[in-house]
């Protein structure tokens, strides 16, 4: 499964940020898109009785996650770190129960996510990039 999702293989928060920079998403579309994964783990989450026993506390509220309640990243790291932790739990304890069938259903979700998330984008574009790169120091 690595590189179908910006958290599959080797991710990091630059990584997970660089995805959404292809995209071209501003921080409501990258939030948007978030969204969609925790809502779709927190389902997953509570109808496994494994799951649920040993992770449904970190699904009462609407983040998940170390960085859930921080934002203190520069350049609006906020969503890809979030998304992060996230994808760790997903890539770690989720990942592993689906069948091949689930595996290939969740890759056609993906890609409706992804245009949900293009839409917000559109509707809410991206500021442009500064005229220095984000990783210059000047």
């Amino acid at each position: 499964m690595a590189g179908h999702f910006p958290f599959s293989g080797k991710a990091n928060r630059v990584s997970v940020y660089a995805f959404f920079e292809a995209h071209d998403w501003s921080l409501d579309a990258q939030e948007k898109y978030y969204e969609l994964w925790y809502q779709w783990t927190k389902d997953l989450v509570m109808k496994d009785p494994d799951l649920l026993a040993s992770k449904g506390p970190l699904f009462k509220g609407d983040l998940f996650g170390q960085h859930a309640d921080h934002n203190f990243h520069l350049h609006d790291y906020i969503w890809a770190t979030r998304l992060l932790d996230l994808g760790e739990f997903i890539k770690g304890s989720v990942m592993p129960r689906l069948s091949h069938d689930a595996l290939h259903a969740l890759e056609h979700l993906h890609e409706g996510w992804i245009a949900e998330a293009d839409a917000v984008a559109t509707s809410h574009p991206r500021p442009e990039s500064p005229e220095i790169g984000r990783y210059r120091h000047v």
